[in-house]
């Protein structure tokens, strides 16, 4: 039910820095977990990071852990990932997800998907 739509992707040398946004209809952000996912040509889609309805509770794929941050705005209806020393690697279309739950953690399961921003990054 919940719509989900990306923006902030773009193209990047390698070592810069992009800051991804997510925003979410409805009034009931605060019900959901979100997430954020990629996917590369060629490859599968893979988790990237995720966090608690609270904000309180945060993962990371390791290969972005201590390069990415995810955060969230619940008043703004808004998630971010702000990416920093970005890397050829981190090239791939990056999703938005929402799962909604009255739990703390993050759930396995995502329900709702956006339709993707590109982030490019260049050697």
């Amino acid at each position: 039910q919940v719509q989900l739509v990306e923006s902030g992707g773009g193209l990047v040398q390698a070592g810069g820095s992009l800051r991804l946004s997510c925003a979410a209809s409805g009034r009931t952000f605060s019900s959901y977990a979100m997430g954020w996912f990629r996917q590369a040509p060629g490859k599968e889609r893979e988790f990237v990071a995720g966090i608690s309805r609270s904000g309180l509770t945060i993962s990371y794929a390791d290969s972005v852990k201590g390069r990415f941050t995810i955060s969230r705005d619940n008043a703004k209806n808004t998630v971010y990932l702000q990416m920093n020393s970005l890397k050829p690697e981190d090239t791939a279309v990056y999703y938005c997800a929402s799962a909604r739950t009255t739990g703390r953690g993050i759930p396995a399961d995502f329900g709702s998907w956006g339709q993707g921003t590109q982030v490019t990054v260049s050697s």
